[in-house]
């Protein structure tokens, strides 16, 4: 049975958090450890399931694997919370040497400086963005379908910049959101709106857009090139609408709540 090498990565993260908390019981952390392993499912499910066979001969598949690396494990990583839990299992000497430079030493001002920005919003949605877009131009995702390192590195990027983007929407222990509700519903609503526009490209192409999904002479279920290419416009544009949908509602309601309490007591 082969087995790709992301499997690893969530090994390592599976048993770091289960070493971090085994005594937690709260209803909280419950709710944490439950968004957390649902986060490692969709990446084994996205790229050590069938799903990563048959996207090498569906572009259907293959755009399923891009939403849950990017609007499902994310968000459900940022949820969970699991940054400090996962610390905590490694050696004492190890976990106070690398923080002591990191937040104190001269060396580590730039890491910090570039970690700063980064992390903000505008530049968090301008990564995830560019990664998207740029991942889907027909030459480099052509070249994603040829070479295996690649491949594995469109998906990275896509599940990094995925934690940044869910970062700036979500509150995530020890971290918080910078933004206020109403600009976290807005910057939630711009991030789907960038996925909406290639799934317009992808939906209303007259031909199909990325050989080597045009050049395979068949296709599970039949399907012609132009047909799996417009059910994986339909992919990106349901499923992967669906998170950002989400907290949309979430954030214009805890918006708005407080005005129609305060109007509830006054009646």
């Amino acid at each position: 049975m082969h087995i790709e090498p992301p499997f690893y990565g969530v090994l390592v993260a599976a048993i770091l958090y289960w070493l971090g908390g085994r005594r937690r019981v709260s209803a909280p952390q419950r709710g944490r450890t439950a968004a957390f392993v649902a986060g490692l499912l969709a990446i084994v499910v996205a790229v050590d399931s069938p799903i990563d066979s048959l996207a090498d001969r569906l572009f259907l598949a293959h755009m399923l694997q891009h939403v849950l690396l990017i609007s499902v494990a994310p968000p459900l990583f940022v949820l969970a919370a699991p940054w400090t839990r996962m610390w905590q299992p490694l050696p004492l000497r190890f976990r106070r040497t690398v923080a002591r430079a990191i937040v104190l030493s001269p060396r580590a001002r730039w890491l910090r400086r570039t970690s700063h920005a980064v992390a903000h919003p505008l530049c968090a949605w301008t990564l995830a963005s560019a990664i998207l877009v740029v991942f889907h131009v027909p030459a480099l995702f052509d070249l994603t379908l040829r070479s295996d390192a690649v491949h594995q590195l469109e998906h990275s990027l896509f599940f990094c910049t995925g934690l940044l983007f869910w970062g700036a929407v979500f509150d995530s222990p020890p971290f918080r959101a910078r933004l206020g509700y109403p600009l976290r519903a807005a910057f939630a609503t711009s991030g789907m709106l960038v996925g909406w526009l290639l799934a317009v490209v992808l939906a209303y192409a007259r031909t199909p857009l990325y050989t080597p999904y045009a050049s395979l002479v068949h296709r599970p279920g039949g399907l012609s090139a132009l047909a799996d290419q417009r059910l994986a416009a339909g992919v990106m544009w349901v499923p992967g609408s669906l998170a950002y949908s989400i907290a949309i509602v979430v954030f214009a309601y805890r918006w708005l709540a407080p005005v129609h309490t305060l109007r509830g007591a006054h009646t």
